[in-house]
Formats: C-alpha cells, structure tokens, sequence
C-alpha cells in the first residue's frame, strides 16, 4: 500500500495475507512512485480507480504519516479490518534507519522490510539507481543492533530485499539479523526479463514489464516451473551452506557474525573502509531472543468494533438490514471498520448497499471513523470526529452533525480533522461543520458536502465530487 492508495478498498485488504506499507524503495528513497500515462489502459484505470492515460503519482510521503503514532494508527486501522493479515512496513536502508525501525516495533507492526539500492531497478530514474540508496547490509545490521538494544526484536520479524540473488545472499543476510528474504529480479530473470531498464516505457522486448497485449502475446515465455526451479535451487544451496557450517535452522545464524569475515579492499578507497562495526554482535536482552518468537498485538482490542460486529453479524450474513445505537468517545478508533472488512469479504465491497447496517453514534469519535468504509455501512455521528474520517472508504454512508441546540455556528467550528477522505474510491460523506487540512487528497470516487476546508485540499483527484460550501485553505485542487 503506497502513498497514492490507488485501488485500496475494502475488498482488496481483507483478501490479503500480508499487508505492507510502502514508506520508500530502496532504489529511490523519498522520491515515491510514478505509473506513466503510456502504461494505464483501461483494465488498470478501472483497477486504480483513474482515468486511462493519465500517469498515476505516489508522493513521497503517506498524507496519514507524519509521525510514528500516525503509522501506529494506520497499523491499527489494518488490523482492525484484516485482523489475520501480518501488517509489513518497508523503510530504506539508509543511516539512521535503526531509530526508524524501533518506532515502527512500537506501532505494533508484524514485519519491518530493509530494502537494498540494488533492487528492481528498471523504471527508476537513472540518477536515482546511481546515486541514491545504500547496501540492504548496512541497513539491515543497524535495524537489528537498534531492535536488540531496545529490547523489541523478539516482537517483530526482520525481511531484507534488494539484489538477493542466490543462496550465499540469504545466509550473509541471515547472519547479520534477517528471517525472511524478498526477491524480485532474479524471479523475473527467469521469466525471460533481460534487465534493459526500459520498464517506464511500455515497451519491454520480453513482455514481462508491458501493458501491450501484443508484445505479451509474441514475446513473453515465461512459465511457472522457471521461478519454483529457481527458488529450488536458491534452497538447496542455502542447504548445503547451513551443513557446512554446522547449523540445522537458518534462525541459528542470526547474530553469528564470526562466521564472517572483513576482505581488504583492492583500491585505495575500498581499503579506507572501515567495516567492523558489521559484525559486531548485538546482545539481547536476557531471556530474549535475536529473532522473532513472539506477536505484536496493539494495545488497543477494538472493543466498540467487536461490539458492533457482534450484533450486526447476524443480519449481515441473511442480507437484512438494521439499526443500531452507540455511545462513543474519542478513545474509539476506527469505528466501523471491522464490519466493512466483514461485509467485504462475504458479499464485496458494494455487495451489501441495498441491504444497509445503520448505526447511529453520539459522542467524539476517535481516530478513522468510518475508514475502509464498505457499502452496507451507514454511519451517523452526532457529535463530532478526530481526524481521518472515511479514509479509504469504498461505499456507505457517512453524516457527522452538531448535537441539535449547539451554541456555535457549524460553518465556523470544525467538525472533522485532518487527512479526511484520503484514498477515497467511493461513498458518501456529509459534514455540517468544517473540515480540516488535506480533506479529500487522492479521493477516486467519493461524494461529499462539507462547510468549510482546511490547506492542500481535494489533491490530486481522479473522481468523485467535493461539494465545499465554505473557504478553502491554500493549495486546493492541486495535481
């Protein structure tokens, strides 16, 4: 899941075992990503909720990240509607990633990826590919001397990509604290990609990086046998290396930095490099382990989600609508998505709209209310809500007004915070108060009434209609 949060839906996260958030690629930190026009036929404009033609943009940063606690609550809103996906974040290999990777161990994520600058490379821009990034080594043994040192690494797994190509890659990798190994080119490479680095241009001589259904028809050969053959091979020579180190489980050579050993350069400026530091050895908290043993569950266990999804299962499953009453405080997150996520995966994302679950709230919502929003789900909140209200929903209904005989002027006082509608490919939302900064960005489909929004606005739309019948702040409708 990037930061453009094309094709997010409901749907799309329940049917997923692992879920990861795309904070960078390797091969081009904080550059975010680009899809070009060229390459956005109709069947991925419908996928991605966009136009055909128009190039796709993921800006470098989550509109819903600017700090740890914010990743901790998209953590939390992935959860609450997959609660069996394991919840990935890919960060940088980069200096200081450490510090990076003990924030997100306290976001409550599964998994944490280290990615490499010498990965898929093919559609980065050249300046990127040569001059950005740093080794998945460097990154990968400051992550995992930061997660023992803080006492976290037994919570969470540690996956490393970036050029992994056979099997001495996994053990190198394995000894300086990884459990779990990404690869993307070499697979490819034995579909028949030829690595010409024209991956942007629509035009790839073997098929494997094209949208032209002609050159897939004449040029790509590739069959499945090609890449099990080639994770056979990867695993029988991780195999015979593990026997002739002595080691029956590959978790025993984490941390077993003497078994490597520091080659003098051959230049002048290679013998300038100083890489001892690669194999110090972390030493784990007592009674902890140097991998992986233990789950992350967030502190927070959804309480008024498990209650609404309890009582709305029944009538889900016959496909009758119903009607429900909450109390709720700003303590409750990400209300309702539990029961988008039911809906989704038993009738889809729309499959429920002519049968809603209304449930009507009264109270300060917490943080996502409303996120992943399925259709089916009709909110209604009198009171008012944190930030993030409706983000990523793909249907329903969602109406937020003032308690009746408030003393303030709804067009004047702000109703809902910030990041409100991001990702948005479908639904309703009306606000009778006003909205706060980057209401709307990336919004695909969703229709809403507002009384007033905050700064950088309805960003970078590709559908959907914002009705604002108050200001707007600066920056609206950019992109």
């Amino acid at each position: 899941m990037a930061s453009g949060r094309f094709g997010v839906t409901p749907a799309y996260l329940v049917n997923a075992d692992v879920i990861q958030i795309k904070v960078a690629q390797g091969a081009k930190p904080g550059e975010g990503g680009q899809l070009p026009g060229d390459k956005v036929t109709p069947y991925i404009a419908k996928l991605r909720y966009s136009v055909p033609g128009v190039t796709l943009i993921s800006p470098p940063p989550h509109h819903d990240i600017y700090s740890i606690e914010d990743l901790a609550q998209l953590i939390f809103d992935l959860k609450q509607v997959n609660p069996k996906a394991m919840i990935s974040v890919k960060l940088v290999s980069e200096p200081g990633v450490g510090t990076i990777a003990t924030g997100v161990a306290k976001a409550y994520a599964d998994l944490i990826t280290i990615a490499g600058y010498d990965g898929g490379t093919g559609a980065s821009p050249l300046s990127s590919v040569k001059y950005a990034g740093c080794p998945w080594e460097l990154g990968l043994v400051e992550t995992q001397q930061a997660l023992v040192a803080n006492g976290l690494r037994h919570k969470i797994r540690l996956q490393v990509d970036g050029g992994l190509k056979t099997g001495v890659d996994i053990i190198k990798a394995a000894i300086l604290g990884a459990e779990s190994f990404g690869f993307g080119t070499g697979p490819m490479v034995a579909l028949g990609c030829k690595y010409l680095r024209i991956c942007h241009l629509n035009n790839c001589a073997t098929g494997v990086a094209t949208q032209d259904e002609k050159l897939r028809k004449n040029h790509y050969h590739g069959l499945p046998f090609k890449v099990t053959n080639y994770f056979e091979f990867i695993a029988r020579e991780v195999r015979e290396l593990m026997a002739s180190l002595g080691v029956t489980r590959l978790v025993d050579l984490i941390g077993r930095t003497d078994l490597l050993k520091e080659l003098e350069g051959f230049t002048a400026k290679q013998q300038k490099l100083a890489l001892s530091r690669l194999l110090e050895t972390a030493e784990p908290h007592p009674g902890k382990a140097l991998y992986c043993t233990e789950n992350n569950p967030p502190f927070d266990n959804g309480v008024l989600n498990a209650q609404l999804l309890q009582q709305a299962k029944p009538f889900v499953d016959a496909r009758q609508s119903k009607t429900f009453w909450f109390d709720i405080r700003n303590t409750d997150r990400s209300v309702g998505a539990s029961l988008s996520g039911y809906i989704a995966q038993t009738h889809g994302d729309q499959g429920l709209a002519s049968d809603p679950i209304k449930a009507h709230f009264s109270g300060t919502a917490g943080q996502s209310f409303g996120v992943w929003n399925a259709g089916g789900v009709e909110l209604y909140l009198t009171g008012d809500a944190n930030d993030y209200v409706g983000k990523g929903m793909a249907g329903g209904l969602i109406a937020i007004r003032p308690p009746v005989g408030s003393a303030f002027l709804s067009h004047k006082a702000s109703i809902i915070g910030n990041t409100c509608l991001y990702g948005a490919t479908g639904g309703r939302l009306y606000a009778a108060g006003r909205a706060g900064e980057r209401f709307g960005v990336r919004n695909s489909g969703a229709i809403t009434v507002v009384e007033g929004i905050g700064d950088n606005g309805c960003e970078y739309m590709t559908g959907g209609i914002v009705c604002v019948l108050g200001k707007t702040g600066v920056n609206f409708g950019a992109g």
